[in-house]
């Protein structure tokens, strides 16, 4: 059953859910940090209505730096201005930024542990027609091996707009990943959202699994926990929002009780989530681990659901995963 100390959508399975892109919640959080801390200031590069800090640029136009198609001109100007009491938030496409100015993210904001926040928008798959050099699915690994660097994965554009807020109010460098396509909002403005501390949506009475999840593709953990219930196996569903530094504690006490782990994610299984919790488990709690994701292969083009689906990051595909790690339990 959901948890109802989560405070989630009352109509978290109506067939007719809203579905927001998550990036959406980046442009509100945006401007009420913006207005809340004359510090902020946003940086873009050449992909301002997108990134959804147009709104930002309308209402605070000399807190606004257009950088053009230049992302590792980007980073180091931000670095300058992160280590000089200003809060700087950088946004591009993923790919680019951090996937094209990742030596500059290393060296001149986190080397410097400047105070900077970087958006990381169109992440994952689900980016659809795009195609695959459009379509991160690295960038959680590139982003967590960084020393300083926090790294933060919201549900739905409600938690999105959540995290951002709380980006500005956090000193160092974040990097928060963002999607294009709509996805359910799962939560409310009562949902609890701290950085770091992962929250349980859904409970069974007896878990067999654990299942931890990130982004968007939450959604369809939580539509596979409630079909699982139907069949006997009961589960719990983990929002792991904070990748780094991950909620450790939650996480091996949770997986002593269930014995068993599947995790969720939008993103290369190799260096994501899934590495992440397994790192966990291994020095704490070594248990049965399946891991739900990009299984090390690029992307394609086609409709969001339908590559889900295709590589297995569905309802599905979770469903397999958590009967395989079942079997070895």
């Amino acid at each position: 059953m959901l948890n109802p100390d989560a405070k989630l959508n009352p109509k978290l399975f109506d067939e007719n859910i809203e579905a927001r892109p998550t990036r959406d919640g980046y442009g509100e959080g945006l401007v009420i940090a913006g207005d809340t801390d004359p510090n902020v200031v946003a940086l873009c590069a050449d992909l301002t209505e997108s990134t959804r800090t147009e709104a930002f640029a309308q209402k605070f136009p000399r807190r606004f730096f257009e950088l053009g198609v230049a992302e590792q001109n980007m980073a180091t100007i931000a670095a300058g201005l992160g280590i000089s009491g200003k809060i700087p938030f950088i946004a591009s496409y993923a790919t680019f930024s951090p996937g094209r100015n990742w030596e500059q993210i290393r060296t001149t904001i986190a080397y410097n542990n400047s105070n900077v926040k970087i958006a990381g928008h169109h992440a994952g798959i689900s980016v659809g027609p795009d195609g695959a050099t459009h379509q991160a699915t690295e960038d959680i690994a590139l982003m967590r091996v960084i020393p300083n660097m926090r790294v933060i994965v919201p549900c739905d554009a409600i938690e999105a707009r959540k995290a951002t807020v709380a980006a500005a109010e956090v000193w160092g460098p974040i990097y928060l990943r963002f999607q294009r396509e709509g996805t359910p909002v799962m939560t409310s403005e009562e949902t609890p959202f701290i950085p770091g501390k992962a929250e349980i949506f859904w409970q069974s009475k007896k878990p067999d699994v654990l299942i931890i999840g990130c982004g968007g593709v939450l959604y369809n953990a939580l539509t596979a926990a409630r079909e699982l219930e139907k069949e006997k196996i009961g589960s719990i569903v983990l929002n792991c929002h904070t990748i780094k530094p991950i909620d450790e504690r939650k996480i091996v006490d949770l997986a002593k009780k269930v014995g068993a782990v599947v995790t969720v994610e939008e993103h290369q299984v190799q260096g994501g989530l899934g590495s992440a919790v397994a790192e966990v488990l291994a020095r704490s709690c070594p248990v049965p681990v399946e891991f739900v994701g990009m299984q090390n292969t690029f992307g394609e083009s086609g409709p969001p659901a339908g590559l889900l689906e295709k590589f297995g990051i569905d309802e599905e595909g979770i469903i397999r995963a958590v009967n395989k790690v079942l079997r070895r339990k």
